[in-house]
């Protein structure tokens, strides 16, 4: 999850409100001015080089005393700057004098929390890029209200692209009754989009959002019913959670029947008590893919074509689409390990 900072130099109060509605998680004032005017606009981070401020911004080619700042400004013109850069211990902001690469890569070769100053959206999605890993965030220096909401964009609309796969559906077997956990989203979902969940993180099936409307029930176009709290979501950074952690405030991705995948925030997770099935198939390759959704017309799996296939309508032989990798999480995050899941 990469950071968006916002440069307010000149001080504009409609391009800073215009930064703050395109996600900036932070706003950067050079000076000791306008910190409390920036407050009052919305609840962001200020950084400046006040007491006033969250975080406090030197300038230790000033001559500032960084060991008394929470973040400090380097501008690269030579190796030494390079060095004085990538030694010090806090967060730092660089900005180069011909916008080159070259300086944050021998920068991040050694030091990680570095914030790289951008001009455009190009040079904000290099800079995040740059050896794999990228800057920590970027800068932005523009007073171009277009260009503020383009770099939001590029920066905070984190996106992904999985291989999905087609599953045969195996087995349908109704169980008892277990706790389920409806996900609902900050946001509208669509036809074809769900979320990856599964018994376990090798292997899982794409939930179909409750996008459809039935005689009983009306759509939710934000909810998706994701299954029972034991099991894995897929969240950003390549990383899952289980669906007993997932609550508001917290950060999922949602994918289309391409594997297209976009983040979303949740805005409520609902656990019930609820009639369960398991639900298990395979790939063309063998590999299995289960997980225990609530027995209901509602919740639905997805089509190699994007249609919706309701739960109580799968029957074995049925093509619905998942994902799998290699077995192996810890706290959600990929590791390599032996591991057998049943």
């Amino acid at each position: 999850m990469k950071k968006f900072w916002y440069w307010a130099e000149p001080y504009d109060k409609k391009a800073i409100t215009t930064a703050l509605e395109s996600g900036a998680d932070a706003i950067v004032l050079p000076s000791e001015e306008h910190v409390e005017e920036v407050k009052k606009l919305a609840k962001v981070t200020v950084i400046a080089p006040s007491d006033k401020a969250d975080l406090k911004l030197c300038f230790p080619q000033r001559g500032d005393n960084v060991s008394e700042c929470d973040v400090a400004y380097v501008k690269i013109e030579g190796k030494a700057d390079e060095e004085l850069a990538a030694k010090l211990p806090v967060p730092v902001i660089i900005e180069t004098t011909d916008w080159t690469i070259i300086p944050l890569e021998n920068i991040l070769a050694q030091k990680r929390d570095v914030y790289m100053v951008v001009k455009n959206a190009e040079e904000a999605k290099t800079a995040i890029t740059t050896l794999e890993i990228g800057s920590e965030g970027v800068v932005l220096k523009t007073q171009n209200l277009n260009t503020i909401k383009e770099v939001g964009s590029a920066v905070k609309e984190y996106t992904e692209k999985l291989p999905l796969v087609e599953v045969e559906i195996t087995k349908v077997l109704p169980l008892g009754l277990g706790d389920r956990v409806c996900v609902d989203t900050t946001s509208l979902l669509k036809r074809g989009e769900g979320m990856l969940v599964g018994n376990s993180s090798a292997g899982m099936f794409l939930v179909h959002a409750e996008t459809e409307e039935n005689p009983y029930v009306a759509s939710r176009p934000f909810r998706v019913n994701a299954g029972a709290v034991h099991m894995y979501i897929r969240v950003p950074d390549n990383k899952t959670k289980y669906l007993c952690e997932v609550e508001a405030g917290v950060p999922v991705m949602v994918y289309n029947y391409k594997g297209e995948g976009r983040l979303v925030y949740v805005g409520r997770a609902k656990v019930e008590r609820r009639p369960m099935l398991l639900i298990e198939g395979k790939t063309k390759e063998g590999k299995k893919v289960s997980a225990v959704l609530q027995n209901a017309e509602t919740i639905r799996l997805t089509k190699p074509n994007g249609e919706p296939i309701s739960v109580v309508d799968l029957k074995p032989g049925d093509k619905v689409l998942g994902y799998t990798e290699e077995a192996g999480r810890h706290f959600g995050m990929k590791i390599k390990e032996t591991i057998v899941e049943k």
